[in-house]
């Protein structure tokens, strides 16, 4: 299969599964990275003109909205919204058998159009229908709601019923199969039997082995987690009165388990597999040394996450940034100034979204972190407070410091929540010497003005458990570059006092226990905010926009999904994986 047939407008080439995609603040089918990544791709491939189409689920609930009390304990209420107010309906509807049932699925249509008008249709699939059994109709409406027979049944819906919606749909002509994280492994089942019948009637021969070959060379699989808690495993008994003895062993001959894991699944029926970053593929092949794992570093979409006052900026200077990211290199020619002014529009914005959201009025001169990410605890949010009087100190001789943090924990990671709950006392702790805020529900559009309002982006992972990590990217679109642990992408696109900082050195430290790492990165962290970071900021006006602008010219430029995508073209999509 040449390129050129899946650079065409004349149909989807490309089937792009995900459980979860970030179309817009206001359709919460998402709940973080994995959602904003799969938005941000299908974006990119619309605006190149990519002959792809998307299948996701409704979620009708969505993920959550979150809330914060005054001790910082979490609240979670359903992010209610219909799909019939926003999006297409379309007629034919698929039965897949769940359980003891037979489960009808419909389709709504999103459509995401490119800067030249090529369109990638996004079908997300819908449970809710009366001639559905009670509890089959609120299969898709939680996104990671429910136990593990519930998020089984989730799975069956996307990967089953997506192959059988494209069919119904009339999209018969699909080359590749992209499985965006193991949650739509089981489309291959589909597909097996589609393959299975052609082999039968054209000649009988060992079907189900040329089967599996055969879908074997459409598909593609992304993996995207380092930890082995985010492979989802479900054992035979529960797998089996789901999808059936059937189907389980048709699954047990392709993996070789009786058990379900639905990364395995992917892994044999996969002909190219990648990683999202090159530390997190090195890791993914230490997790799986039978498969041979490529790197594809993840991006952002320049249009999705420039804000305005850097649209502009790039507009007047770098015209064809929307359609080429590569050529915002040539942000090296535009004067520091104008960065710095159009950076003071993107920081008053964040203020007054503070103001409105906390009651709390941040400086426009003090030196501003940026933090958002999921509250989980591998990702260290509080490490930051480690020290508090060493954390005060940093503020000595007229240097204020202040942070904005921002992220969700999942209603049952507990863990996540206490995270939260320690940044409150710690902000109590430290109030009147460095201020603090956190906001509530973070989405999209909070993702924008943070990303963008802050002077410096902090990320402080446990490495090597970062798989890429897309918010300092984002952040770099906007000239904010990063002070972050040298892990997931940061590791490709930290160039030190160019791009941001390092906290610490790239150096393996498995060995050493958690509490021992911990001091150590929050020594470091301070070390490099006390030495380097904020007398850049405060006496090295000039420096610190060089590294502003240097953030964009060498980040901003690779760091996004046109340039990822291309690399799927080239590495995933077209030919055989050694072509």
């Amino acid at each position: 299969m040449r390129e050129s047939r899946i650079l065409t407008a004349d149909g989807p080439r490309v089937a792009y599964f995900s459980m979860e995609i970030a179309l817009e603040s206001e359709i919460p089918t998402y709940a973080g990275g994995l959602g904003v990544l799969a938005g941000d791709t299908i974006r990119s491939a619309a605006d190149l003109g990519v002959g792809m189409v998307a299948v996701t689920l409704a979620h009708r609930s969505g993920y959550f909205r979150q809330s914060i009390d005054a001790d910082g304990r979490q609240g979670e209420a359903p992010d209610r919204w219909r799909p019939e107010s926003r999006l297409d309906p379309l007629a034919p509807q698929v039965s897949v058998r769940i359980g003891e049932r037979h489960v009808l699925i419909r389709a709504w249509r999103y459509e995401v159009c490119g800067v030249r008008g090529h369109v990638v249709p996004v079908y997300l699939l819908d449970t809710q229908l009366s001639d559905n059994d009670e509890r089959d109709r609120a299969l898709t409406d939680a996104l990671y709601g429910g136990d593990s027979e519930h998020r089984l049944r989730q799975e069956a819906v996307l990967g089953m019923g997506g192959v059988r919606m494209l069919r119904a749909l009339g999209h018969g002509e699909i080359e590749r199969f992209h499985l965006n994280e193991g949650h739509a492994a089981l489309a291959v089942l589909p597909l097996v039997r589609e393959e299975m019948e052609r082999v039968l009637a054209s000649d009988g021969g060992p079907a189900f082995e040329r089967a599996i070959a055969a879908v074997r060379n459409r598909c593609v699989f992304t993996t995207h987690t380092p930890v082995p808690a985010g492979h989802d495993q479900f054992p035979a008994a529960l797998a089996t009165a789901v999808l059936g003895e059937r189907v389980m062993k048709r699954i047990e001959a392709i993996t070789g388990s009786r058990d379900l894991n639905m990364t395995g699944l992917a892994l044999e029926a996969s002909r190219f597999v990648n990683g999202v970053a090159m530390r997190h593929g090195e890791v993914s092949q230490g997790m799986f040394p039978d498969y041979p794992i490529r790197s594809i570093t993840n991006g952002v979409h320049p249009g999705m996450w420039t804000v305005e006052p850097f649209q502009e900026l790039f507009d007047r200077h770098v015209q064809q940034w929307r359609e080429d990211p590569q050529s915002l290199r040539y942000a090296v020619g535009i004067p520091t100034r104008e960065i710095w002014d159009a950076h003071q529009r993107a920081k008053r914005v964040l203020i007054e979204r503070v103001d409105r959201a906390s009651g709390v009025r941040l400086s426009p001169e003090a030196f501003t972190l940026g933090f958002a990410r999921r509250a989980t605890a591998y990702k260290r949010a509080a490490l930051f407070f480690h020290d508090p009087d060493r954390l005060a100190g940093l503020t000595a001789g007229g240097r204020p410091l202040q942070i904005v943090f921002a992220g969700k924990a999942h209603p049952r990671d507990d863990d996540g929540k206490a995270v939260i709950r320690e940044i409150f006392s710690a902000a109590r702790r430290l109030r009147g010497r460095v201020s603090v805020v956190y906001l509530a529900d973070y989405d999209m559009e909070l993702a924008r003005i943070l990303c963008a309002g802050c002077d410096v982006w902090l990320n402080t992972p446990v490495a090597p458990l970062e798989a890429s990590g897309t918010s300092g990217m984002k952040a770099a679109l906007n000239g904010v570059p990063s002070l972050s642990i040298l892990d997931g992408w940061w590791v490709e696109g930290c160039v030190e006092g160019v791009t941001g900082w390092a906290i610490g050195r790239d150096v393996e430290r498995t060995e050493v226990p958690q509490p021992q790492r911990d001091a150590e990165d929050a020594r470091a962290l301070y070390d490099a905010l006390e030495r380097v970071v904020l007398p850049c900021f405060y006496r090295d006006t000039e420096g610190f926009r060089a590294v502003m602008r240097g953030a964009i010219a060498l980040n901003a430029s690779f760091f996004n999904t046109h340039r990822m995508m291309l690399q799927y073209l080239y590495d995933a999509y077209r030919g055989t994986p050694d072509e």
